[in-house]
């Protein structure tokens, strides 16, 4: 079973770039995303949803230089909850979003693409060494919490 989404909505805040006690890039993202639409009455009616997720590696360094707060995104990841209890004992939980892609959005804006060099040598095209694969977010090791 799959839980892959892809959202579409403006960052909320700039992109917040961190490293874990290991030295691995992370950045979150906080996004907001509007949906409008028309009832029954003919009447306008819209609702915004919150959403965060996080970015790793290359890619959280790439996001926190590229992107700011206002700029309409294009998120593709997967949903995870996280639960965890307060020091006062009290159980709480939040779904975010596993972030495997993010760009932005050229709906009403314009973009220059800047390729980066990836580590490990090689570039884009003919590279021999394996392309990076997806980042568990659990990567990182026990004593290196998420934010």
């Amino acid at each position: 079973m799959s839980n892959n989404v892809t959202l579409i909505g403006n960052l909320v805040e700039d992109p917040e770039l961190r490293f874990t006690p290991s030295g691995v890039p992370m950045a979150r993202l906080r996004f907001a995303v509007n949906r409008r639409w028309r009832d029954q009455s003919g009447e306008w009616q819209e609702d915004t949803s919150f959403f965060g997720g996080t970015v790793w590696r290359e890619q959280a360094e790439t996001v926190a230089e590229s992107l700011q707060k206002g700029t309409r995104v294009i998120v593709t990841g997967r949903l995870e909850q996280r639960s965890w209890e307060t020091p006062e004992g009290e159980k709480r939980s939040v779904v975010e979003v596993a972030i495997d892609e993010v760009g932005p959005s050229l709906r009403w804006a314009t973009a220059t693409i800047t390729r980066t060099a990836r580590s490990g040598g090689g570039d884009f095209g003919g590279s021999s060494a394996p392309p990076p694969g997806p980042v568990a977010r659990n990567d990182y090791g026990p004593d290196e919490a998420p934010f």
